[in-house]
């Protein structure tokens, strides 16, 4: 008997390319699944039609959009161990290549068909859920650069574009304050506070440390506090490198720490970007809850 499965789905901004989509998707699964199919829209997020999928009784629940999209549908599903799909299809997909996930839709349609899941850590961050990482400052600011037409026009570039522009505009630093359950760190010129759950190398503000794991019940925060344009530069240098050897960044500008229970002041106030879309501003206290969503994963993925 099929599994009753529901595919929770951000429509593109083209019509045509949301129905080719999903004809496919529904070509690749409705042989192995009962397929449900419900569209987030600005009235209904994807986390209310993932509580729905729970409530009705579904033995899998898949998320098709970007990383916004793909956190919200989570938050349904965290301690259920229910099975989670994802299907990558917005501008950023940072968790899906954090676990092997390829954006191609045919090979991440076969990957849920597979069957092949790993429990992984999520965590709350004032409440909402987070399956990547929470970012202070910099990061959050290059994200409100790269609006919604950069990034119909240019896709992931957008980012990365909006990245170079804050970059050389400048890092304004601001005073911040991260305690945790063992210690208390304070820093004057910080420029960027990042505290990630799970990180691809590309989200290089993350890896100040040895490696991030999105399966050791801990989350890792990574503070950068360059004075200069040179030492900024030198500082994503060497993030970048860590990201990829998972060696920690031995400079005196860039701090890194792991804990359970995190909170972070700032001042003055700084803007916060969650799982890639803006949600205020500091302060934010977030806690890791391990081995809470059970993701369908490639078989040779154990990072």
């Amino acid at each position: 008997m099929s599994r009753l499965a529901y595919l929770i789905l951000k429509p593109a901004s083209e019509q045509r390319e949301t129905e080719q989509e999903l004809m496919e998707i529904r070509a690749m699964l409705e042989p192995e699944f009962n397929l449900s199919v419900y569209f987030t829209t600005p009235e209904v997020s994807a986390g209310q039609l993932a509580h729905q999928a729970v409530e009705s009784g579904a033995e899998v629940v898949i998320a098709a959009g970007g990383d916004g999209t793909v956190s919200a549908a989570a938050e349904a599903l965290i301690g259920t161990e229910i099975p989670f799909g994802v299907i990558p299809r917005g501008t950023a997909n940072a968790f899906a290549t954090y676990l092997g996930i390829s954006k191609d839709l045919k090979a991440a349609c076969q990957i849920i068909l597979a069957s092949h899941t790993r429990l992984v850590d999520t965590a709350l961050c004032n409440g909402k859920p987070m399956v990547l990482l929470a970012g202070i400052g910099f990061e959050a600011k290059t994200v409100k650069q790269a609006d919604s037409e950069a990034k119909n026009r240019f896709g992931a570039l957008a980012y990365i574009l909006a990245g170079a522009k804050q970059f050389w505009q400048g890092m304004k630093p601001f005073e911040t304050r991260v305690e945790t359950e063992s210690q208390t760190a304070a820093i004057q010129q910080a420029t960027a506070v990042t505290v990630a759950n799970s990180a691809p190398p590309a989200s290089v503000l993350a890896h100040g440390t040895t490696g991030v794991y999105a399966d050791d019940g801990l989350l890792d925060i990574t503070i950068i506090s360059p004075q200069s344009r040179l030492e900024g530069a030198i500082a994503l240098y060497h993030l970048i490198k860590s990201g990829f050897n998972n060696n920690a960044v031995d400079l005196d500008n860039v701090h890194h720490l792991r804990a359970r229970h995190i909170k972070i002041t700032t001042t003055p106030p700084q803007p916060v970007v969650l799982d890639g879309n803006l949600m205020g501003t500091t302060p934010i206290e977030i806690e890791c809850i391990p081995s809470s969503l059970n993701v369908f994963i490639p078989r040779n993925e154990e990072n």
